[in-house]
């Protein structure tokens, strides 16, 4: 599934004033971080992603590394930031992100 820009601005949006999910450190994209994030992913369909001693351009590649690990599409990466989408349609309707409004 790939998002239109108007899917990732309200994936954003949600994503704005929500805490991090999961951060991603000097150990990297480790079996078990790849595991927890497919976790979340799974439970919430929206993850905010905090990056901590990655710097400038190796946040972007890091970013896309971690759509293709995890099979999820990037809602956008600012600063040290990035917000995780995938979709779940094994989740009740209560707990699904809507993007489509």
């Amino acid at each position: 599934m790939t998002l239109t820009s108007k899917q990732r601005k309200t994936l954003r949006g949600l994503g704005q004033k929500r805490p991090d999910d999961a951060r991603l450190g000097k150990s990297g994209l480790t079996d078990g971080f790849i595991e927890n994030l497919n976790e979340l992913l799974d439970r919430r369909e929206l993850v905010k992603l905090r990056f901590t001693d990655v710097e400038g351009a190796m946040r972007q590649t890091l970013a896309d590394e971690v759509c293709q690990r995890v099979g999820a599409e990037c809602a956008g990466v600012i600063g040290r930031t990035m917000l995780l989408y995938r979709a779940n349609p094994e989740l009740e309707d209560g707990q699904r992100v809507r993007i489509d409004a």
